[in-house]
């Protein structure tokens, strides 16, 4: 029973940093994407209106993007700086 427990603890040990460091780098790839999508709702936006967005209000008052979208972008820290998304 002894060596069962130390052969599960020691499982334990190998997998869990693999685990936790795959969830950091889950949450970066969100970010990217998100970055991703509101810079192509940027371009279409500009192909629209023939001017940039001010912030991400705006392109979701004209519905580029939802409600939920915004929350996340503004949770990942991204902004619209003259055209251009920029993620911080």
């Amino acid at each position: 029973m002894t060596i069962v427990l130390f052969i599960i603890s020691l499982l334990i040990l190998i997998i869990l940093p693999n685990v936790s460091g795959q969830k950091k780098n889950a949450k970066r790839i969100q970010g990217d994407a998100m970055t991703e999508v509101v810079q192509t709702q940027v371009d279409l936006y500009e192909n629209e209106f023939d001017e940039s967005p001010k912030s991400l209000d705006d392109l979701k008052e004209k519905g580029y993007l939802s409600d939920k979208q915004v929350q996340q972008a503004s949770r990942d820290g991204i902004k619209i700086n003259e055209g251009r998304v920029n993620a911080h």
